[in-house]
């Protein structure tokens, strides 16, 4: 079985080292850096799980997690000095999963690493290779989508937002969080591209199923998967 890879913020380098030590007796591979800024460089390679200290000079650590938040989907535990209840409610509320209080136990960190760990595992072996709302079918392992069953002829752009909205129900991408999460800013291509892509989407589904709106537009906010009947 592979080492589970974990990355650890905190500017205290005391700390870094007697996690990391601690961990890697565990069987874990760890890395350490010292600073949110320092984090945000490494934060693309794949973690299995992140530890994250709050106060921190720069980037803080609630300011971290929201920026990298949407990059990563690794379990996020907080261990911070900070005790009052309303640290824990936003530290939760900007998708951490997990907080702990300075001072801490080594062997409950563990045995919360291993409870984040196996749940994670859990959610990944029960995953199906087809995803489906009302009469769209997402094969993943295939990259095709399929609408009443017929396969619709996407360009690669069109199949990731499509994925993107269905896997994400219940939030709202704007117009450049579309573009961020699908083409990359460093794209060559315009912000413009993601209207017309959706415009396609709609089009291509609507010749086939003419009765459903499926991408719902909120107007100055974005784009909403929204599985609806279509008045008229």
């Amino acid at each position: 079985m592979n080492k589970r890879k974990i990355l650890v913020v905190d500017d205290n380098e005391d700390i870094c080292l007697t996690i990391k030590q601690y961990l890697e007796l565990n069987n874990y591979i760890v890395e350490t850096v010292l600073s949110g800024n320092e984090a945000l460089q490494i934060i693309n390679n794949h973690f299995d799980l992140i530890i994250l200290d709050i106060m921190m000079e720069g980037i803080d650590g609630m300011e971290l997690c929201s920026m990298i938040r949407d990059r990563v989907d690794c379990p996020i535990i907080f261990v911070s000095a900070k005790t009052l209840e309303e640290d824990k409610v936003q530290a939760f509320s900007i998708g951490g999963d997990d907080y702990m209080t300075k001072p801490f136990s080594l062997k409950e960190l563990k045995a919360r690493i291993e409870s984040h760990l196996r749940r994670e595992e859990r959610i990944r072996s029960n995953e199906r290779h087809l995803l489906s709302s009302k009469n769209i079918t997402i094969d993943i392992l295939a990259n095709e989508i399929f609408c009443s069953g017929v396969k619709l002829q996407l360009t690669k752009k069109e199949y990731e937002i499509i994925k993107l909205l269905m896997l994400n129900k219940n939030m709202v991408f704007s117009k450049e969080k579309i573009f961020e999460r699908v083409w990359g800013w460093d794209s060559e291509s315009q912000l413009e591209t993601v209207t017309e892509s959706i415009k396609n989407i709609r089009k291509k589904i609507k010749s086939i199923d003419k009765e459903t709106s499926y991408i719902k537009t909120l107007y100055g906010l974005g784009y909403k998967w929204d599985v609806t009947y279509e008045k008229g």
